[in-house]
């Protein structure tokens, strides 16, 4: 089966600082330059039918940057957040967030629980935000939640299936992303969606995020439409269905 339009994106947004550099620039710029790519590729992922896209905005290894790099990042998620409120409500575009909220600081953590909040009913595509997000935690919570509920008789071990974690996961209620992006040409998952990700098709460029836009997105969605998906099957089965 040739895959068309992917239903779930996922993007890896790396280079930002990369490119800064290789302009002798601030980092600082790089991020804004990115957050310009952000808004065109949803924006533009809207347009094409995608059902949802995730974002890798801020990793929990992330917190481990210089004070002065992450403080920045956190003011531009907000201006980010205020900026884009109108055009995503206008494009009926719902907004989620996943990650250890609790970490971000409270003047993000309040436009951006209101904007989740007031864009819950929209019924376009879905705006999946990573923030402080690190796939091994998010698998940490889940096992506790299952945990909880076999001790507490809520469910039988025996009864644990794939559904019963994906269920417990930060994207319960989302399909697994179809295609994985990843920018500046860096060939590791970076503890991003390592559940989700078991049968997603993968495309690296060596584009730097800041330098991401339609013309990329375009290239990113024409590999995917040319690959042919097996899970597990082989061609002859997929050709007869």
């Amino acid at each position: 089966m040739t895959a068309s339009v992917p239903r779930h994106v996922a993007i890896i947004m790396d280079g930002n600082g990369r490119w800064a550099t290789g302009r002798g620039v601030r980092r600082g710029q790089g991020h804004e330059a990115g957050a310009e790519s952000v808004r065109v590729v949803v924006r533009e992922c809207r347009k094409r039918g995608v059902e949802a896209l995730t974002l890798y905005s801020f990793s929990t290894e992330n917190w481990k940057r210089p004070p002065e790099e992450v403080s920045a990042l956190m003011a531009l998620l907000k201006r980010y957040v205020l900026q884009e409120r109108q055009e995503l409500m206008e494009q009926g575009i719902r907004v989620r967030a996943i990650g250890q909220m609790s970490r971000l600081p409270l003047f993000v953590r309040k436009p951006l629980y209101k904007l989740v909040n007031d864009s819950a009913g929209n019924g376009g595509m879905t705006l999946n935000l990573a923030l402080s997000y690190g796939s091994r935690a998010e698998m940490v919570d889940a096992v506790r939640q299952v945990a909880r509920d076999a001790v507490a008789g809520r469910i039988d071990p025996d009864a644990i299936t794939e559904s019963v974690i994906s269920d417990r996961l930060y994207t319960a209620g989302l399909p697994d992303p179809d295609l994985l992006i990843r920018t500046s040409g860096e060939l590791r998952l970076s503890n991003f969606l390592l559940w989700q990700l078991a049968y997603t098709e993968i495309y690296v460029t060596d584009t730097y995020w800041p330098d991401f836009r339609e013309p990329q997105l375009d290239a990113a969605l024409a590999a995917y439409s040319a690959r042919r998906r097996r899970f597990g099957k082989t061609d002859a089965q997929i050709d007869k269905e």
